[in-house]
């Protein structure tokens, strides 16, 4: 495996991981390890690394690199430095927490990246090495056991054909327009893909029911979310009560159940409560988040369920949230809900 590689699944273990208030520091410390690794001084670098474990408390934040930190020490030679972070590193990789947010596939790219990395060949003649390989073969015989590989497998293939194509839309529509031809091609693949994996969802869930990330992991189940997410209204309607039922239990996340929810009730006209969802203006086309209950503590409804805060969700889609600007729009829609209501026929 080549270092671009490498480093973009170390990139996708810490794209969700939390900094403490150390971590501006200790960051300029694991900056500083790696600059000392590309110039060739391991030995320095394996020591910069011990200085941001030492000092400071970054739990998560650490995981990855400590199998940085065991690349240098192994290069300057140092075996014993080197094999106390090989072995907190594959400790941490098959930890609860890791095998319920990372992609299993990774996992197991970043075990095989290991046994052929020539950076560690110093340590290949060390017994300890032979004591390490016999770790990774066991934490792989534990996932084979407790997780169904198989499905595994399966649901993150699902889940990246589900965002390949939306992956896409948005260059596309910058490039072309949204309503260019290029811009229909892809959506035609997309809701054709979309089909098929709709056939695979619908029967592990009528068959296995929601499974939760214990089983399927991380990927798998962001899979199951994701395409009942961009099923038809009655699809997602059927598999809601389902889905809430795993979140009670922990076997669905709060913030993909949220937007659901959302999801679900726009659909029905009815008042979101996440603020996840948006509409079109059929008069200006303006893009605007669909109605809200309560909107003056969407906030604090969101940080409930891990959603951060409307101001940035809103300009992460390229808009701005004008918390007036909708109540305002929200007292006309209902009104207008208030006069179909009251008209008798």
């Amino acid at each position: 495996m080549n270092k671009n590689a490498l480093l973009a699944i170390a990139a996708i273990f810490l794209c969700n991981i939390l900094f403490t208030q150390n971590s501006n520091t200790y960051s300029d410390l694991i900056l500083e390890a790696e600059n000392l690794y590309e110039k060739g001084e391991y030995l320095e670098s394996g020591q910069k690394y011990a200085e941001a474990f030492q000092n400071y408390d970054t739990g998560d934040l650490a995981f990855v690199n400590r199998y940085y930190a065991a690349r240098s020490w192994a290069l300057a030679n140092e075996s014993d430095s080197a094999f106390v972070q090989l072995f907190i590193f594959e400790e941490e990789l098959f930890s609860p927490h890791i095998l319920r947010t990372a992609a299993i596939s990774n996992i197991l790219a970043f075990n095989e990246h290991i046994l052929t990395d020539t950076n560690l060949n110093s340590l290949n003649s060390d017994p300890r090495w032979e004591e390490f390989i016999d770790t990774i073969e066991e934490n792989k015989v534990h996932l084979e056991e407790t997780m169904d590989m198989q499905l595994v497998m399966l649901l993150e293939t699902v889940y990246n054909n589900d965002q390949v194509f939306r992956d896409q839309i948005s260059e596309i529509e910058q490039e072309y327009g949204y309503k260019s031809a290029e811009m229909e091609s892809i959506l035609v693949r997309m809701r054709a893909q979309d089909s098929l994996n709709l056939i695979i969802i619908e029967k592990i869930l009528n068959e296995r029911g929601w499974l939760g990330p214990d089983i399927i992991g991380s990927t798998g189940s962001s899979a199951l979310f994701a395409v009942i997410q961009h099923s038809p209204p009655e699809v997602l309607e059927k598999y809601l009560p389902m889905m809430q039922e795993a979140a009670k239990k922990g076997d669905a996340r709060t913030d993909q159940l949220a937007l659901a929810e959302d999801r679900n009730n726009m659909y029905h006209k009815r008042k979101q409560v996440y603020g996840s969802q948006f509409s079109t203006d059929s008069v200006t086309g303006e893009s605007f988040v669909w109605y809200l209950v309560d909107p003056d503590n969407v906030d604090k409804r969101r940080a409930e369920v891990g959603l951060n805060p409307m101001r940035e969700y809103v300009s992460d889609s390229g808009g701005t949230w004008d918390l007036e600007a909708h109540k305002k729009r929200l007292a006309e829609f209902e009104e207008k809900v208030k006069q179909k209501n009251s008209y008798k026929p």
